[in-house]
């Protein structure tokens, strides 16, 4: 379990922020927010580092995926 996050790591985790999006997209992108930061909690190494990387690509797509399919709340 990692006892502190580390400041890289804290400087990923600023590119999960969601507030900037409109409601319908925040609703897309907050598990993907809420999901790195349990990990960046628990995790450390570089594995944490990739594992994060990959979550952030997956987020972005699943936002853009959201905008194509023209979901709205």
């Amino acid at each position: 379990m990692a006892a502190e996050i580390h400041p890289a790591t804290q400087a990923v985790l600023r590119h999960f922020g969601y507030d900037h999006l409109p409601p319908h997209l925040q609703e897309v992108s907050r598990p993907f927010h809420d999901l790195a930061h349990q990990l960046a909690e628990t995790l450390s190494g570089p594995e944490l580092t990739t594992a994060l990387g990959h979550l952030f690509d997956a987020k972005n797509w699943a936002v853009v995926a959201a905008l194509a399919s023209g979901v709205k709340s």
